[in-house]
């Protein structure tokens, strides 16, 4: 199975990446999770910031798969309601594209393409920091998913 998250933004401070590799780094090879950075839209006068990428987002995504935009008003997930969803995902064998806009948030083309809209909860998240989160909550479902004491009940 592969998990794409497909982020808004390239050239991130180190901590950034160092934070994503911390987590997916300890990753089996058989759960794929890469990270596919996309250049943040120039700004433009014919078309708006979102709508520019929306589109960069969406040509990366890979096909058969889930798309799932992270967006503050989406819904919540649980850890554990996550890890059913990865699990449900794996069974499936399509990828997964985990979708993090830009400052700008994301156009309608990704809302209207989304399986489903995830907020990772109320808090505004900066969308670097976001990628962090995704790759330990990534690791923190697959621990559930293969027993190990991981998550705190």
């Amino acid at each position: 199975m592969e998990v794409r998250v497909i982020a808004i933004g390239r050239n991130m401070p180190a901590w950034v990446a160092d934070g994503w590799n911390v987590y997916a780094r300890r990753l089996p090879k058989h759960l794929r999770v890469t990270l596919i950075e996309v250049p943040t839209a120039a700004k433009s006068s014919t078309e708006p910031l979102q709508d520019v990428e929306a589109a960069a987002l969406l040509a990366r995504c890979k096909r058969p798969g889930q798309v799932i935009a992270l967006d503050e008003n989406g819904t919540s997930w649980t850890t554990r309601q996550f890890a059913g969803r990865l699990e449900q995902w794996q069974m499936s064998g399509d990828a997964v594209n985990l979708l993090v806009g830009g400052a700008a948030g994301h156009g309608d083309a990704v809302r209207r393409r989304a399986d489903f809209q995830w907020s990772l909860g109320r808090l505004t998240l900066p969308h670097m920091l976001v990628r962090v989160i995704l790759s330990e909550q990534i690791y923190r479902a697959h621990t559930l998913i293969t027993g190990h004491p991981y998550h705190r009940d």
